[in-house]
């Protein structure tokens, strides 16, 4: 299905499209919970215990735009 599909939501303006997304996840939400799949779990496994074992330095602002500039 498509917005397009459904002509009131089409001629909704962006903002109210975003809250009736909203609207729409949280019926969703809090009708079931998805499971996370084992790889995600194992992922976030990963990082947390890399976290842990390495500590980690964050970035400013300033350092991470740097970082995306030199990529381009």
């Amino acid at each position: 299905m498509k917005v397009a599909d459904i002509p009131k939501i089409s001629r909704l303006s962006t903002a109210e499209k975003i809250l009736f997304v909203e609207d729409v996840w949280d019926s969703i939400a809090s009708k079931e919970r998805i499971p996370m799949p084992e790889s995600h779990k194992a992922e976030l496994d990963r990082r947390s215990a890399k976290y842990q074992n390495h500590g980690g330095r964050l970035l400013s602002l300033k350092e991470l735009q740097a970082r995306i500039e030199k990529r381009k």
